[in-house]
C-alpha cells in the first residue's frame, strides 16, 4: 500500500500540470474548434520566462519565495501575452478559412516557437534554481516533497479562480455564450473578437505557470520541452471531454495517475506508451471523453 500511495503523490503532481495546460487546449476549442497544437510551446515558453524573471531577482538578493512568486507572475504575464499576439497574428486571419488551414498554422507555430528559443537561448538545457527547499515528509507511507505540495496548491488555486472567472463574471458569462454559439452571442452584444482573445489570454497564463512548476520541481528547462508535455496535456483533454472545463481538470490528474502506476508497476520506459494507449481507447470506445457530450457539427 505504500508504494501504491506513493504512485498516487506522483501522478497527482504530475496531472496537476496536465491540467493547468489541458484547460488551455479545451478553452479554445469550446469557442472555436481549434486545437492549439503550439500550446504546448507557450508552457515551454513560460518555463523560460520564469527562469529569466528567477535569475534577475535572485541576483538582487530577493528570498526564494519571493522569486518563485516572481518567476510565477513574470511567466503568466509573459504567456498572457504571446497567447494574444498568436490568437491575433495566427488565428483571428483564418477564423473564416477551412478547418485544415488553422490546423496546419497551429503545427507551424509550435515549431516557429521551438526553433526561436533554441537560436535565442541554446539548445542545451538550463538549469533551474532552487526556489523550493527540498524539504520533505512522510504522509501515509509515501514521501511527500514540498514542491509536489506547492504544485498541487497553486494548480488548484489556480483552476478555482478560472471556474470562479467564469461562472461569476459578465466576461465569463460572455465566453460560455460563445462556447453555445458565437454568431448569437455577436448578435447579442458580444464582442465576439474579444471574447476569443480573452481565452486565449486565460488559456496561455494557466501554461506559463504550469512551464514554471514543472521546471522547478524537475530542475530543468530546455526548448523542446513542451512537445511531449504538451501532446499529453492534449490527450487530458480528450480524455476528460474536449471542450469541457472541468473534464480536462478530471482527465489531467487521472492521465497522471495512470502514468505514475503504470510505471511503477512496468516501467517508466512504458510511461509514454501508456498515456498514448489511453488517448487511443478513448478515442474508440468514448470519442466524446467522459464528461464530454455528443454534439453535431455547427456550420
Amino acid at each position: 500500500m505504500d508504494f501504491v500511495f506513493q504512485q498516487v503523490v506522483n501522478g497527482l503532481t504530475q496531472g496537476m500540470v496536465y491540467a493547468l495546460i489541458a484547460i488551455g487546449y479545451t478553452m479554445v476549442y469550446g469557442i472555436i474548434e481549434l486545437i492549439n497544437f503550439a500550446h504546448g510551446e507557450v508552457f515551454m515558453i513560460g518555463a523560460f520566462a520564469g527562469l529569466l524573471a528567477a535569475a534577475a531577482l535572485g541576483g538582487a538578493g530577493f528570498p526564494g519565495p519571493i522569486v518563485l512568486v516572481g518567476a510565477l507572475a513574470t511567466a503568466m504575464a509573459a504567456c498572457g501575452g504571446l497567447g494574444f499576439v498568436l490568437e491575433r497574428v495566427a488565428y483571428r486571419p483564418l477564423r473564416r478559412a477551412p478547418r485544415l488551414a488553422p490546423l496546419i498554422t497551429a503545427i507551424g507555430v509550435s515549431y516557429l516557437l521551438q526553433n526561436a528559443v533554441m537560436l535565442a537561448l541554446g539548445s542545451s538545457p538550463r538549469p533551474y534554481p532552487d526556489l523550493v527547499p527540498g524539504v520533505a515528509f512522510t504522509l501515509g507511507g509515501a514521501r511527500v516533497s514540498v514542491i509536489q505540495v506547492l504544485i498541487v496548491v497553486v494548480a488548484m488555486v489556480l483552476m478555482a479562480g478560472l471556474h470562479a472567472f467564469i461562472t461569476r463574471t459578465r466576461t465569463g458569462r460572455a465566453m460560455r455564450a460563445c462556447a453555445q454559439d458565437r454568431e448569437a452571442a455577436g448578435l447579442m452584444g458580444v464582442d465576439v473578437d474579444r471574447i476569443i482573445a480573452i481565452t486565449f489570454v486565460a488559456g496561455s497564463m494557466l501554461a506559463g505557470a504550469g512551464g514554471v512548476l514543472y521546471a522547478v520541481r524537475y530542475g530543468t528547462a530546455d526548448f523542446f520541452m513542451g512537445y511531449l508535455v504538451g501532446i499529453k496535456a492534449f490527450t487530458s483533454a480528450v480524455l476528460g471531454g474536449i471542450g469541457n472545463l472541468q473534464g480536462a481538470a478530471l482527465g489531467g490528474i487521472l492521465l497522471g495517475l495512470i502514468e505514475a502506476l503504470g510505471a511503477g508497476w512496468l516501467s517508466s520506459q512504458w510511461k509514454d506508451v501508456i498515456s498514448f494507449g489511453v488517448l487511443v481507447l478513448v478515442l474508440l470506445v468514448r470519442p466524446s471523453g467522459l464528461l464530454g457530450e455528443r454534439v453535431p457539427d455547427r456550420a
